[in-house]
């Protein structure tokens, strides 16, 4: 695959330059067979870490009584609990340790070489990528809004709110770049050091990622909706890697879209402690296959709008490739 730009009539340039940078960085060692068995070693310490904290949070929330709901399903209770939802952020710990063990025993190379070929994290590519979707998410939210206007004030002080971000943030944090290091860079990465395909390398994480936000309580309808405007957001995010050749800009986006939720306004009810707003939640009843139909166009709406933002050239908020001279965010 050459260096090349596209699309230059309506100013959205995409070169390829730093994205074969990236994707000619991992060693000789980055095997098919080495890759999959990375994958299943990341795989076992995300679910050795989220089994752990299930069973040691849920036994602290009964024997300390801790606040949150009381359903009388100690786990369920203690996951939508304050505790709980911090908890399970922190269990995303599992897939940074699952991929420094499979990047230093396996393949050989340090975790940073996931990052990019400067193996630091870009600063203006993690501001831009957070700014733009944080302004979308609230173009988002008034669309959502004008389709369904049942939003509460959440049950939390705006005191305590404050207080949150000092927890939430860094958690959120952990949890986002987690998930990008792994379907964005281990993945990806290896795939395209494989193979030149997009089908391969770009829609296979892509769709296990999609498919791991499938939700038992919703609707088959409103499941449809939310993965198709999750896929939609997991090309932007594989797009932004292809641009910069680094997950910095990946990083604050899918930063800025799980702090939207988790802090602002909520449409999960199991994650809904430290929201200032409560919406209608999507795993609840009352919901429309014609409203399920309007979720997914504003879903990729909001996610064409952000790539506008990202790549334009006269857009404030662009993006562009990784020089591995440079100084990262850490």
């Amino acid at each position: 695959m050459r260096p090349e730009s596209v699309r230059q009539g309506t100013r959205v340039i995409i070169d390829s330059t730093a994205f074969e940078r990236y994707r000619r960085s991992p060693s000789q060692k980055t095997t098919l067979l080495r890759l999959l068995l990375g994958t299943v070693i990341v795989v076992f310490f995300w679910l050795i870490m989220t089994l752990a904290v299930l069973v040691a949070g849920t036994y602290a929330f009964i024997i300390l009584h801790l606040p949150g709901p009381a359903t009388g399903q100690p786990i369920q209770d203690f996951l939508a609990s304050p505790v709980g939802i911090l908890t399970a952020l922190a269990s995303f710990a599992g897939i940074w340790i699952g991929l420094w063990v499979a990047m230093r025993f396996v393949h050989g190379e340090p975790l940073s070489a996931l990052i990019g070929a400067g193996r630091r994290i870009s600063r203006g590519g993690f501001l831009k990528g957070l700014a733009a979707v944080l302004i979308t998410s609230l173009f988002s939210e008034v669309l959502l809004y004008w389709l369904q206007p049942e939003i509460a004030r959440g049950s939390i002080a705006f005191s305590s709110w404050l207080l949150s971000l000092v927890a939430i943030v860094p958690l959120a944090f952990l949890q986002t770049s987690s998930e990008e290091a792994l379907f964005r860079g281990y993945l990806l990465r290896g795939l395209a050091s494989r193979s030149g395909s997009p089908l391969i390398w770009a829609a296979l994480p892509g769709l296990l990622f999609t498919a791991l936000h499938w939700s038992s309580a919703s609707t088959l309808a409103i499941n449809a909706c939310v993965l198709v405007s999750i896929a939609a957001f997991a090309l932007l995010l594989t797009l932004l890697v292809y641009v910069t050749g680094n997950l910095g800009a990946a990083f604050g986006a899918h930063l800025g879209n799980n702090l939207t939720g988790f802090l602002l306004i909520s449409h999960q009810q199991s994650y809904n402690s430290f929201a200032l707003f409560n919406a209608k939640p999507l795993e609840g009843p009352g919901w429309t296959n014609w409203d399920a139909a309007l979720i997914a166009a504003i879903g990729i709406a909001s996610t064409l709008l952000t790539m506008l933002l990202l790549l334009h050239r006269r857009s404030p908020l662009k993006v562009g490739p990784d020089d591995p001279r440079s100084s990262g965010l850490f």
